[in-house]
Parts: structure tokens; sequence; C-alpha cells
């Protein structure tokens, strides 16, 4: 495993911002972690760059403890904080430069990393004059000049306009075919855009931890019926399985079923023996964004 994190849970005074978190990330995978703002996404992130220290529980990464090892975890993460710390009177080479020096990087690493960023034509620049896009990538760029094994980004995305999330993505997405990714986001299209797998942390706790896919095809359904004549809820309550069920408009019903068979049939069953007619019946998938807000609504 690149990374475990075993029971951490990290107090600052009284408030718990960590609760017994628990999951470990194989080597290669892309893992999105999303949670509302201050669920303690960036807490966990600097536990794992060594900037911080667990109250208890412990943190591997990459065979070391973030603790009793931390020069080996540094040697090993490349990490992009949120608000991506620069130099902005530093030309980018100058700057990269720099950085590599820091991280005993050898010299030959910076043209790497600025072809594979992208930064080949601005390399003369001086940061100031980058793009917020840009900039990103001079972040990206140091985060992997010594090579590392673990990326850790926090919130990568954030301020940047479509094309440059466009291109930020498909960046992220090239460098997680070599490198263990774990990604900081609060908003689900960029882990549906970047990551094959999902954590869901609220309030200091993993509510969920499982492949996207998995979550975006779980047991729930719903189904969006139109009928030509109004329907008392009461009566749709008594189909089987009936988890929720919203009158969208007119005779418009999205009914949400907790079982992963088709409710298609039954529905169209209920409107035969109510003497009704179905004049739309389509099975629509819950989203990343209603699921995660039946996670952490509460």
């Amino acid at each position: 495993m690149s990374i475990q994190v075993q029971d951490i849970s990290k107090n600052y005074g009284a408030q718990k911002a960590l609760d017994g978190v628990n999951f470990e990330i194989k080597k290669g995978e892309i893992t999105g972690f999303l949670g509302p703002n201050g669920a303690g996404k960036s807490t966990l992130m600097k536990i794992l760059t060594t900037l911080l220290k667990p109250t208890s529980g412990k943190a591997i990464v990459t065979g070391f403890s973030v603790e009793d090892s931390s020069p080996n975890v540094q040697q090993n993460v490349g990490y992009l904080a949120e608000n991506n710390p620069l130099y902005p009177d530093m030309y980018v080479r100058e700057y990269l430069k720099l950085m590599a020096n820091l991280s005993k990087a050898p010299a030959q690493r910076i043209d790497t990393v600025i072809e594979m960023t992208g930064l080949t034509q601005e390399i003369s620049k001086k940061i100031k004059q980058l793009s917020k896009g840009y900039k990103q990538r001079v972040g990206l760029a140091a985060a992997l000049l010594h090579d590392p094994e673990v990326l850790i980004l926090d919130e990568p995305t954030t301020g940047l306009d479509p094309n440059q999330l466009r291109d930020i993505r498909q960046l992220i997405r090239t460098i997680g075919k070599d490198k263990t990714v774990l990604l900081s986001t609060h908003v689900m299209q960029e882990v549906e855009a970047m990551c094959d797998r999902v954590i869901i942390i609220n309030k200091g706790k993993i509510v969920a931890d499982r492949n996207l896919k998995e979550l975006t095809e779980a047991a729930d359904q719903l189904i969006e019926v139109e009928f030509d004549y109004r329907v008392e809820e009461v009566a749709l309550k008594k189909l089987p399985y009936v988890e929720s069920i919203k009158n969208t408009k007119g005779f418009v019903y999205e009914i949400t079923f907790n079982t992963s068979k088709d409710m298609r049939p039954a529905l169209f069953d209920f409107a035969h023996d109510n003497g009704l007619k179905t004049l739309q019946l389509n099975r629509k998938n819950l989203t990343l964004e209603q699921l995660f807000h039946e996670l952490t609504s509460n």
C-alpha cells in the first residue's frame, strides 16, 4: 500500500478535526478526497505530508511512519498546498532550480518536469506574470521535482477558468498513470473528471470509501414517472422499496427506491391497476452530488 491511515484522530483543543479515520490507497490509484468545508480534508493531508502530527493513530506512507520517519516520507511525497505558495518575482526556471536544490533533486530533473507540466513556453517569465492555471502547473512541477511515489494535492483546481480546469485535469490524469494521487476537493465534478475512487469525509469521519463506479451505481435508484393524472403520494408509498417521493411538476414524480432491482415494471403495473397511463418512465442514476448530499447533510 502507498498510503495507510490507521485510526487517525486530530484534536485542536476541544475541537475534534479528525475522528478515528481509516483507509488505504494502493499504488497507482487516483483517489478523490471529498467533503464539505471544514470536514478535515486539509488536516489529514497535512498529517500525511508530516506538517502536522496526529493526536492519536498512525499513518504510513510508502512504508514509512509519518511520525517516526518523516524525512523518508518527505522524500517520497510531493505536495501541492491549497494556497500554492510561490515566489512571484522569480522566473519559472529560477524558482524550480531553487526547489530542486532544497529537495536535493538532480538538475536534469528540472527540464523533465517543465516538459511534463507544459511549462516550456513559460520558463522565461516571472511567476507573477503567469495565469492562475500556469501557476498551478509551477506548483505541480515543484511537487514532482524529486520524483515522488505519492502526490498529494489540496484543492488544485480552485479559482481556475474552464479551459484551465480542463488542462489541469488532463495533467493530473497523466501524472496519475505512474504515481499514487490523493486529491482533495469539495467539488464533485472534479472527482468525476479525474478519479476512479472516492473517499467522503464529514465532520472528521469517513462516511464512504468506494470505487467511484460502485458509488454512482449504488443500490438506490431514481425513477422519473409521468402519469396522465395526479396521484396521491400515499398510494405510491405502498410500492415496495420506496424511499422517497417528490412531485417535481404537474403529474411528474421522482421516486427513489432502495433496491438495485429495476422498479419500472412495478410502476407500469401500478398505473395499469389504477386506471392511469404512463406518459414517461425513466430510470436515472443517482448523481455523485445527490449521494454526497445524502451522506453529509446531517
